[in-house]
């Protein structure tokens, strides 16, 4: 899985991956966390990308550093779906409520 985190953005430029790469690894979640200068969510930032080979890939946006444990969740049940979709979001709580894009793998 690859995460990749704007830096355009205030949650990027604060240093968020750091965290969230740290956080990732406490759990036992294998991520590569990347960064890029624009993810073109401008309309709702801060913006946050997850993708893997063959699954769907997800952009959030609005983020701020309170929805780690979510974003933890996600990753956590992204890594386990084999597709990268899920038949139920009420576990990804208001993350879900984030979501900027869905992209079949």
């Amino acid at each position: 899985m690859r995460i990749t985190l704007c830096t355009s953005c205030a949650l990027g430029r604060g240093g968020f991956a750091a965290v969230l790469g740290e956080a990732l690894a406490a759990e036992g979640i294998a991520a590569g966390i990347a960064t890029t200068d624009c993810l073109s969510g401008c309309a709702r930032p801060s913006s946050l990308a997850f993708r893997a080979p063959g699954k769907t890939a997800y952009l959030f946006g609005d983020l701020t550093e309170a929805d780690l444990p979510d974003l933890l969740t996600f990753a956590r049940l992204y890594a386990a779906s084999a597709d990268g979709t899920f038949a139920d979001a009420r576990p990804l709580s208001g993350l879900r409520f984030k979501a900027l894009a869905r992209i079949p793998g």
